[in-house]
């Protein structure tokens, strides 16, 4: 395991419950998404300089789940028109999170 990876480890074993909260923004709710949860996945918007253990960390804290594997992306924002002015949509970082199996996320009913 190199440097920034043992670093990035730490980091996730000592976060606390409020980071986590800032860390995970919000559950992407869209058609791709649903059709993921047949498949143990769940997609998450989250910020933008959190790195996969800490999502890991984070998301099995708060749900209470065991999070098997963790994909992350990052949507470039794109250039549009706002009321006729031009303007920029910011980036957005996303994380796919697989489920072990038998284990579900309900995002229905919020977080305890």
């Amino acid at each position: 395991m190199s440097g920034k990876a043992r670093f990035a480890h730490a980091r996730a074993a000592t976060m606390s419950k409020e980071a986590m909260y800032n860390m995970i923004r919000s559950p992407v709710i869209t058609e791709k998404a649903t059709l993921l949860s047949e498949k143990n996945q769940v997609v998450f918007r989250v910020s933008a300089d959190s790195t996969k253990p800490e999502i890991k960390k984070a998301v099995e804290t708060l749900f209470g789940v065991t999070v098997t594997d963790v994909h992350t992306l990052v949507t470039k924002g794109k250039t549009k028109r706002f009321k006729g002015r031009p303007g920029v949509r910011s980036d957005v970082k996303k994380a796919y999170v697989h489920l072990a199996p038998g284990q579900t996320i309900d995002l229905s009913t919020g977080l305890s």
